[in-house]
């Protein structure tokens, strides 16, 4: 079985408290089951279909750790820029204060680039170290 590569990260970056992503075994597929967006028999059914198939369990948000994505990106920098989005990380309303001083700064288009590319290696990792090949 060979998955396409931007089906994991896709579903890394959609990571959230309430739902779980899984990798169908036969199918290769990429299963979501929520608990806000679904009925218990309807996650049912995907656990079901899952443990019929076999299925790897993909990273939660808890594991994927964006706080850390956007340390080493604030870490790339220098001068105020790296002064200022590290003042933002600090305390309550970290991720809204990164993201509004990364606007601020005019480097979004740097930032999205730096997390796509660290989303990209961790869904490679993830797919290496669970022996599964991959495409793209």
């Amino acid at each position: 079985m060979k998955v396409k590569l931007s089906d994991i990260i896709d579903a890394l970056m959609s990571a959230n408290q309430d739902s779980e992503y899984f990798l169908d075994k036969k199918t290769g597929s990429i299963e979501w089951v929520s608990d806000m967006a679904m009925t218990e028999s309807e996650q049912q059914a995907v656990y079901d279909r899952l443990d019929a198939h076999g299925f790897y369990h993909l990273p939660t948000q808890y594991e994927i750790r964006d706080y850390d994505i956007m340390e080493d990106f604030t870490d790339t920098l220098s001068g105020s820029a790296h002064e200022k989005l590290a003042s933002a990380l600090r305390g309550r309303g970290a991720f809204r204060r990164f993201k509004d001083t990364v606007h601020h700064l005019g480097i979004a288009e740097q930032w999205y680039a730096f997390q796509d590319e660290a989303y990209r290696r961790k869904a490679v990792e993830w797919c290496e170290e669970n022996e599964i090949d991959y495409e793209g």
